[in-house]
């Protein structure tokens, strides 16, 4: 594998994928300060480490890992493991696909609740697809698995959360 050209603009890279970057933070942090900061320190590591950069994924799949790898830096200092608070975000009609457009009639406080109670690969996979509207294969590539693998996690948490709305009805 040939390493990634080292004679890449980074500001380039920052003007095209700073706002990847930052919707992918506040889809865990829910934070747009921390969020912020989170991404300048996203980037300036990228900057520091670009020559290790070998191409396998695509440059923004290796920057939401490296923002990942960060964000739960930090939440373990602060000894604080949040989840996200999705109450505004999934009854937005500009997600992909329109998916969350599924679940826009339920309750925001029972759709939060059954969310969060999803396993956690269920609950990230969940956040990065409706969130951080990053697609099956840039959920696959971040977290190791393959497209049609977050394409069923996602289905299978779709689903679940529909029948525990059912029992609210």
């Amino acid at each position: 594998m040939e390493k990634y050209d080292k004679s890449i603009d980074m500001d380039s890279v920052y003007r095209e994928y700073e706002k990847l970057v930052y919707r992918f933070l506040y889809s865990h942090t829910h934070d747009a300060e921390w969020s912020q900061e989170l991404m300048q320190e996203t980037f300036l590591r990228a900057v520091n480490s670009i020559s290790r950069y070998n191409g396998t994924c695509k440059l923004s799949v290796w920057l939401c890992q490296i923002a990942k790898h960060i964000l739960y830096q930090e939440l373990r200092k602060k000894k604080q493991i949040e989840t996200v608070e999705l109450v505004d975000y999934l009854t937005d009609d500009s997600a992909p696909n329109g998916e969350t457009s599924i679940l826009k009639q339920e309750s925001k406080i029972e759709l939060y609740r059954e969310i969060h109670l999803l396993p956690e690969r269920e609950r990230e996979v969940v956040l990065y697809r409706i969130t951080g509207e990053l697609s099956f294969r840039e959920i696959g590539e971040i977290l190791g698995k393959s497209e049609n693998w977050s394409r069923t996690v996602f289905y299978r948490a779709k689903q679940k959360i529909r029948e525990e709305l059912k029992k609210y009805e």
